[in-house]
């Protein structure tokens, strides 16, 4: 077998299994898992390409079978019978689930769950009966209930978009005038008698379903007082009778962890048709509650957290009928407002506040001679003084002729190149010996033609001069310059004496 056939066999063996159904490619989700379906029915896993037309159905009776069930007329019956009566608190006793009007409170739960499924395929079947004659309405009204009132105020006349009180309270101004431009533009054309019977009877189905879910969420809403009332003062009823209805009673809730209930109605895709941007994650019916909805945006999912953790509290509280008049709800729900009041306070203002003043003490300071020698041991000096004074604007030349960058600053600057005057600390008035000065001077003098940071001479100074009368002369440097340091010795020195003075005779 060649590798062609060999190609064209596994080809068809992959066609077959497709066919066997392991997992068709419309029944993946968007993760590439095979879909199991949700709680509503199976409406929000269907892909928007994969949507089944209804234009071709006959009657919306037809696809929509929910008003006409024998279930939906029995809760709502049943419903009729429960709303008239008053019940208290002391008449619920044992586990609330044996209750025959909690197990009516859960169905009908359930059923609102149906309704909304039910009113999606009303609204898809309107929308495709409807787009052969304006098509452009679809994407211009986006809410479907809206959507349905539109169509049934509309029909085929297009033009009572202009001035119509109708219209007025279901859309916006601005919307309104969009639906009228572009009526005025619409390609469409006109439906026949059957088309508007139909749409008629389907607008009608629609808001006859929303009317009974908002029947039941009155109902609901009105019992969840005596059943969980202090989860009702938390969330509210509505979303109190949610969250029960999706945990599978008040006794499962009150055994789920907080991070479990905060969960509870999440939402994995959006229904088909609408788009997924709004949707948020790990958002449940407690996030959409009231209560955190009033924060801001950026504080509703810690919000969402610390009500879900109380509303686990209160759930307990009321499954073992305690605090039926409310009051443990009452105290969660102050506590919950106490702490979304204290993370919307502004930060305090900083205040500048001066520094504190030091803890050490003042020093204790021995005075007395033992003091002062220590203090004429390490004064500063005057050679200090001169050698860490700088002239400004001067380069500065190396003492050591290296790297290093020390300096000796105005030390020996005065002229001669030594320190002439007596060396005396200011501070003590102590002189230095004299010994001590003629080591010094006899340090500094200088002979030879060398060259010396000190005396700041050439290195190419020599024995030879030039004068003016024999040319070229050859004489001793160092003998000049002995000349010269022994007559300034004589003169200048500091250790020079009158050798005689006279006195002045007196008169």
């Amino acid at each position: 077998m060649s590798l062609a056939d060999e190609l064209l066999a596994d080809l068809e063996e992959a066609g077959d299994e497709g066919e066997d159904g392991l997992y068709p490619e419309e029944e993946r989700d968007s993760d590439g898992e095979p879909n199991q379906g949700s709680a509503d029915g199976g409406l929000e896993d269907i892909p928007e390409e994969m949507e089944v037309d209804y234009s071709k159905a006959e009657s919306v009776a037809s696809i929509a079978k929910l008003r006409n069930s024998k279930q939906f007329s029995e809760i709502i019956d049943k419903i009729s019978e429960y709303i008239g009566k008053q019940r208290k608190n002391s008449e619920v006793s044992g586990p609330v689930e044996a209750d025959p009007e909690y197990r009516l409170i859960v169905a009908a739960n359930n059923l609102t769950v149906e309704i909304d499924n039910e009113l999606n395929i009303i609204h898809k079947f309107t929308r495709d009966k409807y787009s052969k004659r304006f098509p452009e309405l679809e994407s211009l009204v986006p809410d479907s209930l809206d959507y349905i009132r539109t169509v049934k105020e509309l029909g085929n006349n297009l033009e009572k978009c202009k001035n119509n009180e109708t219209l007025q309270q279901i859309l916006t101004n601005a919307t309104i005038m969009v639906v009228s431009v572009t009526a005025s533009t619409t390609q469409g054309s006109l439906l026949s008698e059957d088309e508007l019977k139909q749409l008629e009877e389907a607008c009608d189905m629609a808001l006859e379903l929303n009317q009974s879910k908002h029947r039941i969420y009155e109902y609901v809403e009105s019992r969840m007082s005596f059943i969980a009332p202090n989860l009702s003062i938390i969330v509210g009823a509505s979303t109190a009778a949610k969250i029960m209805g999706i945990a599978g009673g008040l006794t499962n809730l009150s055994k789920m962890p907080a991070c479990n209930l905060m969960l509870l109605g999440a939402q994995r895709r959006t229904l088909s048709g609408f788009s997924s941007t709004s949707l948020l994650p790990h958002t449940g019916f407690i996030y959409h509650c009231d209560v955190v909805q009033s924060l801001p945006p950026d504080l509703r999912r810690k919000a969402a957290r610390l009500v879900a953790s109380k509303c686990t509290l209160a759930s307990r509280v009321d499954s073992f009928h305690e605090s039926s008049d409310g009051k443990v709800g009452y105290d969660l729900k102050e506590e919950i407002e106490r702490k979304f009041d204290k993370w919307q306070e502004p930060p305090p203002v900083k205040q500048v506040k001066p520094l504190p003043a030091p803890l050490d003490g003042q020093r204790k300071k021995r005075g007395g001679r033992r003091y002062r020698k220590m203090k004429e041991r390490l004064g500063l000096t005057e050679i200090r003084k001169h050698a860490n004074r700088m002239t400004f604007a001067e380069i500065e030349d190396d003492a050591y002729q290296e790297d290093l960058g020390f300096s000796l600053g105005q030390l020996g600057k005065s002229g001669s190149g030594r320190v002439r005057q007596a060396q005396v600390n200011e501070a003590t008035k102590a002189r230095i010996s004299k010994s001590l000065q003629r080591t010094l001077q006899k340090q500094s003098m200088t002979y030879g033609g060398k060259s010396t940071v000190r005396d700041r001479s050439s290195g190419t100074s020599s024995s030879v001069a030039f004068t003016p009368l024999q040319g070229l002369e050859i004489v001793n440097p160092q003998a000049a310059e002995k000349k010269v340091a022994e007559a300034n010795q004589k003169y200048f020195s500091n250790m020079a004496e009158f050798l005689k003075v006279k006195k002045e005779a007196k008169m």
